[in-house]
């Protein structure tokens, strides 16, 4: 045979074989891949055999969690699993399935432990398992990968009347259970025995997940600065003004679920740990801060984005956040044209949604989503393990002559 018809076949097996997540026979070695043949470096999986399980927070604020870490593989079983998805949208199915890449209940691989604790917040109303993608990515990284089950319904499609605002503060409040569950489960017989260094954190989220992560990073409210925004936003009939129909009727709502007798007229504080070292916000809901709220914040910040994003309008959160936020250390990733769920995971993946004809929900119109996930995983992978191992490597994967991607555009400060 010859060279060129090798190398030929050689492609065509990556193509096919890619996408599916490889698993070897036992004795043999895994190749490690991404989900597309061109996928950059920081996208290929991880070297590490991913584990998963759910746990449970109890207590004042019961709290179901996904976690994903390192594990122990020594048959080379099939890291396969299906997740169960909890349906938040009144009136539709409880239950539906996501497909994943991670060995449940395995044991956990302590060799190179503690390791470095993500919390990842989804996007309102969404199950923890959306982002198992992002979270088994990661995990095959050397990171431990935590996201809570936030307690949240959707009603009609429609935050509004779904207590959408209640989440300002119910979800960071949600992210201190999981860190207090750490820091109890970690010591000696602890449910997480001698997994997660507890004090080298970042917390990353998606839309709504976005602004818990900000919050956790030291964000304050601006209301103030927020019903300007919208004044100016109405006069203007800005079409993104429509996020003010999920916060401004329920000013007098939020005042009283906060315990206070009126809404502060200074910047406002719902999260008081200091632990957070980074954010990955995706999509990122940044209005509620604004530019003073936003300043606030100092830690490592990475923004991603979609340019045409509807649902956390472009320049009502990636934008903002990356232009206001004091970090000397912080990056934006914009995909160009791309919508808002982009980030979530695929119709293949999370078939319900395309089952119920709302595909939307895991598809975007212009991208090809496992090329955006590959990206994805490349530019948080890489950024994590800069900021919480001070890998010199990833770093250097974010310095602006180093992003050269189509469809992609990139602005870094620190790096």
């Amino acid at each position: 045979m010859s060279a060129m018809k090798q190398w030929f076949l050689v492609i065509v097996l990556l193509v096919i074989l890619a996408p599916l997540g490889v698993t070897a026979q036992e004795g043999e070695a895994v190749i490690p891949t991404g989900l597309r043949p061109d996928a950059p470096t920081y996208a290929v999986r991880g070297a590490y055999p991913v584990g998963t399980r759910d746990l449970a927070i109890d207590g004042e604020m019961s709290l179901g969690i996904t976690v994903w870490y390192p594990a122990l593989n020594a048959d080379n079983a099939e890291e396969t699993v299906i997740y169960p998805y909890e349906i938040k949208m009144i009136g539709l199915p409880g239950v539906a399935t996501v497909t994943g890449q991670a060995i449940s209940e395995a044991a956990y691989d302590l060799s190179a432990a503690p390791y470095p604790l993500v919390v990842l917040s989804t996007g309102f109303s969404m199950g923890r398992t959306n982002f198992a993608w992002l979270a088994e990515h990661l995990a095959s990284h050397g990171f431990v990968v935590i996201a809570p089950e936030h307690d949240e319904k959707l009603v009609n499609f429609d935050p509004a009347s779904s207590m959408f605002w209640r989440g300002t503060f119910t979800r960071p409040q949600e992210i201190a259970s999981v860190f207090a569950y750490v820091d109890e489960q970690i010591g000696a017989g602890g449910t997480l025995d001698g997994l997660i260094d507890a004090q080298t954190v970042a917390v990353m989220g998606f839309s709504h997940g976005g602004y818990t992560a900000l919050a956790t990073a030291g964000a304050k409210l601006d209301i103030p600065a927020y019903e300007a925004r919208c004044d100016a936003a109405r006069q203007a009939s800005d079409p993104d003004g429509w996020l003010c129909d999920s916060f401004i009727p329920f000013l007098a709502d939020m005042t009283a679920f906060a315990g206070l007798d009126a809404i502060p007229t200074e910047l406002w504080s719902v999260f008081d740990d200091a632990r957070v070292d980074a954010v990955v916000p995706m999509a990122g809901d940044a209005y509620l801060f604004d530019q003073a709220g936003l300043a606030e914040i100092t830690v490592p910040v990475m923004a991603i984005g979609g340019s045409r994003d509807t649902g956390t309008p472009y320049l009502w959160g990636t934008a903002m956040t990356y232009e206001h936020v004091s970090s000397t250390t912080k990056a934006i990733v914009t995909f160009e044209n791309a919508e808002h769920m982009i980030f979530a995971s695929t119709c293949e993946a999370l078939p319900w949604y395309q089952d119920i004809g709302f595909s939307v929900a895991c598809s975007d119109p212009v991208w090809d989503m496992n090329r955006a996930h590959d990206l994805i995983n490349h530019f948080t992978t890489a950024f994590l393990l800069s900021q919480l191992k001070q890998d010199s490597d990833a770093a250097a994967a974010l310095l602006p002559d180093a992003v050269q991607f189509l469809g992609v555009a990139y602005q870094s400060q620190g790096f």
